[in-house]
């Protein structure tokens, strides 16, 4: 499917009204909840995708949306807006901006477009099928990584992961340089910039995912699940980010080793 110059300019408008909900809160008394998982939520989560459903069903009433805070409206056209309006939400009710806004437009099951969105760094990525990544309006680049043994590793908490994720993934951590924890969604930004090498995280829900496929891939990346087969709507959760596209083979054999040793 081809992203219309329209698509592009609704997203950065969409991105514009979460930020907008976002930052009085940031920092300041934001209502914490527990969802019924025990994951967090606050009044900045909600009212930032309100503000986001309200434009998209206004601008493209056939679009379905898929949001995490306040689910599914089916649409007809084939296209779908996945929106996460805090990915990071326990940085953020810490005061900690390596949080993101995550908005990405899947068709047909395929994610298309995807923007990451810092609200409080003023920092935004926004990946489009077939397009350079841009980063604040320039383009971005991953880095070459020679050798997997000298990469930079990040995951969210090793504890989303199972047993069986949890030892592939000691397995892969140990041929690495260097591991970091926490940044959920802004890693990928940081593999997208070069700063980081390599992301492999598991449990991921579409719209944890889905706008990240075109931005790490834009920029000269590669994502796909943990068999190496390319992120859809139908994935399971199971994702690499690497800049490098040739250490993906590398990578998926470290991790090729659930229930083994």
């Amino acid at each position: 499917m081809r992203v219309s110059p329209s698509d592009m300019a609704f997203a950065d408008r969409l991105a514009d009204a979460a930020g907008a909900a976002i930052r009085p809160y940031f920092r300041e008394p934001h209502g914490l909840e527990a969802k019924d998982d025990a994951s967090p939520v606050t009044l900045a989560d909600r009212a930032a995708e309100r503000a986001m459903r309200e434009l998209i069903e206004q601008a493209y009433p056939d679009d379905a949306i898929i949001g995490e805070e306040y689910g599914v409206r089916e649409g007809s056209s084939g296209r779908a807006w996945v929106l996460d309006p805090i990915d990071g939400t326990r940085a953020f009710i810490s005061g900690r901006p390596i949080f993101g806004t995550l908005i990405a437009l899947v068709a047909d099951g395929w994610p298309v477009l995807g923007v990451l969105d810092q609200p409080i760094l003023k920092e935004r990525w926004i990946g489009v099928v077939g397009r350079p990544t841009l980063f604040n309006g320039a383009p971005a680049k991953t880095r070459r990584c020679p050798d997997l043994a000298k990469a930079l590793l990040a995951t969210t908490s090793p504890a989303l992961f199972d047993d069986g994720q949890l030892h592939a993934f000691e397995h892969l951590e140990a041929g690495v340089m260097s591991t970091v924890l926490g940044g959920d969604c802004y890693n990928y930004g940081g593999v997208a910039s070069g700063w980081l090498d390599v992301v492999v995280e598991a449990g991921l829900k579409l719209h944890d995912f889905a706008a990240l496929v075109p931005i790490v891939e834009g920029a000269g990346g590669r994502m796909c699940d943990w068999s190496g087969d390319p992120l859809t709507a139908d994935s399971i959760g199971e994702v690499i980010a690497a800049g490098d596209p040739a250490r993906v083979e590398e990578i998926l054999e470290a991790l090729d080793c659930r229930g083994h040793g």
